[in-house]
């Protein structure tokens, strides 16, 4: 079933001339690009890319079989090689006439055995003997050597993302000596020996093929494919050692393969892939989840069942004049088939370069244990609506006996979160300290999709899942506080949208009971939005009234929004009490008041509270009247009109 395949070859692949006996295919591994290279370069050179990347296509002399071929980075200058002792440039871009120049290894008897470009003008020669470290002068047109250094080479691997090139020495070839490269210099890193199988520490030599060099969640590892003769063992694994720029390099994880044959291996969103090419079928591991752990070297067994690449159909391109012709079934696991790091296939009997995904979808299927899949999840780069609707999924079935899964899933979000709220505290705590000094050095911290924060799980999750009303209300609930109990642990603060959630929860079954427990022991903590949503709920349940002043109390920073709440319940005398219980009589609005009392058509309670203001008048400024700039003329008509000329001009007594 499609919902099983959990891997697949991406949509747009890279098609290029496939290799013949006039057409010759390479591939570079630091810019990503297919050369096919026709008749020496005589009848075309033809240059393609990842997918946003225009095809780039020129002509060279036909000078000898091309045995490398690759552009430095930014594509400014060609590099060839055609015979074992020297290398030829081209200009492609800032010379137009194509004259080259060359360099020859300096080593003597030494051959090269390839070369990798480190920046747009740095190119490292690997020979027999050692490596020749380079810096391509391309309006001179010549080339200065920076470094060598003599060491024994049987073979070499170079990782373009670290620029760290990895050289097999000694007779079994186990013994690894890696070289970082950056902006015209070189750094030996510390050398290391692969441990062999005992059954052939004496006899097999590793091979290239056995070794890969990729980061994996920032570190940069070096895999070995170590199989094993004996009839006894379960099998093949990969071991991981961790290579650091500086310090040791350290066996760190083991992955049981579990099986033996061939073997070929990927990194895609920091999971490490294995291709079984026998059983046509492949499984994941992701280091991060946890393993077997001895305290130094942890054991990894697959993530998921073996399962097969998803079925690819490759369209087929022919004359114009003809029909076009049905897509074919792409044969998967090919003998043909070229796997470069971390995630490239290439299939040059067929011209096709492509890109290996990882689906999530089907992963939700497979794996039944819902804390270890969102410890998968959250480690993804495109996690964020799988893990969503993960949720949601959970939530539905409404199973009571699902909350110890559901809090741990609740908890394992939130920690994510607390991390990058956390980062980007610190950073805007280091941004303002550092003013005036150079934030060069200050990167703001990256939101991944692992970040699900409350608008995110109140929007897709908890919103949607409290609209199904198929649920249980007190299992709603139930899901509602731990969802706020989760970020409480982690200090998260609450956002009032998620306490009005519960409260409209509460209130749409009719739970004022336990609404009323909640705000009095501060389970929904005070907020002026949730003070202003009680005070909404005073018809259908009147000590929400109460409730709500007393929140807003509580805030002390609302006294005006109380006033407000007091005075639009027409409770004019409760509002100027409370104002000279806070000592704001002398800031406050007399119009506001006077204009209250009026609605109440209480003419006594208009004359108290005209009195009030007097008073206060007669105190601030020993004038009873009000200023102009109270815009009191009307209220003042007014009291005049019910009591007369005379008690106006009363002076208020104290």
């Amino acid at each position: 079933m499609e919902q099983d395949y959990y891997l697949e070859l991406n949509d747009r692949p890279v098609v290029f001339e496939k290799a013949t006996s006039v057409n010759s295919v390479f591939f570079d591994e630091a810019n990503k690009q297919v050369f096919a290279v026709r008749s020496g370069g005589a009848t075309g050179v033809f240059v393609k890319g990842p997918e946003d990347k225009s095809p780039i296509c020129f002509r060279m002399e036909d000078k000898g079989e091309v045995k490398c071929i690759k552009f430095s980075i930014e594509n400014k200058i060609l590099a060839v090689q055609r015979t074992s002792r020297t290398v030829d440039f081209i200009n492609l871009i800032q010379d137009y006439s194509q004259l080259e120049y060359s360099q020859e290894c300096k080593t003597k008897n030494s051959r090269i055995l390839g070369f990798c470009w480190t920046s747009s003008t740095e190119i490292v020669f690997i020979t027999d003997q050692g490596i020749e470290f380079y810096q391509v002068l391309p309006e001179k047109r010549t080339v200065k050597l920076l470094k060598s250094q003599s060491i024994n080479v049987n073979w070499y691997m170079y990782c373009p993302e670290s620029t760290v090139i990895l050289i097999s020495t000694a007779n079994l070839c186990n013994v690894l000596q890696p070289f970082y490269f950056r902006a015209g210099t070189v750094s030996k890193m510390t050398k290391f020996e692969i441990e062999l199988p005992p059954l052939l520490a004496k006899s097999t030599k590793i091979s290239e093929r056995d070794i890969a060099m990729a980061t994996i969640y920032g570190q940069l590892y070096v895999l070995y494919l170590r199989h094993f003769k004996s009839s006894s063992s379960a099998g093949a694994e990969v071991v991981l050692y961790n290579l650091p720029r500086e310090g040791t390099c350290k066996k760190m994880h083991i992955l049981k393969l579990n099986r033996t044959g061939k073997f070929a291996l990927n990194v895609v969103d920091n999971l490490v892939v294995v291709h079984h090419q026998d059983t046509e079928t492949s499984v994941i591991f992701d280091i991060r989840l946890k393993g077997e752990s001895d305290g130094t070297v942890t054991l990894h067994q697959p993530v998921l069942p073996a399962r097969s690449i998803q079925p690819y159909q490759m369209s087929v391109a022919g004359p114009s004049a003809v029909a076009p012709q049905a897509p074919m079934p792409c044969k998967l696991y090919s003998s043909s088939w070229i796997v470069f790091q971390p995630d490239i296939i290439i299939s040059a009997s067929e011209g096709y370069l492509w890109y290996l995904r990882i689906k999530l979808q089907p992963i939700v299927h497979l794996l039944q244990d819902k804390g270890r899949l969102m410890d998968f999840l959250l480690q993804r780069k495109d996690c964020k609506s799988v893990i969503l609707s993960v949720c949601l999924q959970i939530l539905t079935q409404s199973d009571r006996a699902l909350l110890p899964v559901i809090a741990t899933v609740f908890d394992k979000l939130n920690s994510e979160y607390k991390k990058y709220l956390d980062a980007e505290h610190s950073y805007t705590l280091a941004v303002e300290t550092n003013q005036g000094r150079s934030n060069a050095l200050l990167k703001r911290p990256v939101r991944g999709q692992a970040v699900i924060d409350q608008s995110d799980m109140y929007t897709h999750v908890l919103s949607v899942f409290t609209d199904l009303k198929q649920a249980p209300h007190k299992f709603i609930i139930a899901v509602l506080m731990d969802y706020i109990r989760s970020l409480n642990q982690f200090q998260i603060p609450v956002q009032h949208y998620l306490y009005e959630l519960v409260i409209k929860t509460l209130v749409q079954h009719n739970l004022f009971y336990m609404l009323h427990q909640f705000l009095q022991y501060h389970v929904l903590s005070d907020s002026k939005p949730l003070a202003c949503l009680l005070l909404s709920l005073e018809s259908v349940y009147p000590p929400a009234h109460q409730l709500s002043l007393d929140m807003l109390k509580r805030l002390s920073t609302a006294n005006d929004e109380i006033v407000e709440v007091l005075l639009s319940k027409q409770q004019v005398l409760a509002a100027m009490r409370f104002v000279r219980s806070i000592g704001g009589q002398d800031n406050a609005s007399a119009r506001k008041f006077l204009d209250a009392a009026i609605q109440t058509a209480d003419n006594m309670l208009f004359y108290t509270v005209f009195r009030f203001f007097e008073q206060r008048n007669q105190r601030l400024r020993g004038n009873p009247n009000f200023t102009p700039g109270e815009h009191c003329e009307e209220h003042v008509a007014f009291f005049k009109e019910l009591f007369g000329e005379q008690a106006f001009l009363k002076p208020p007594a104290f």
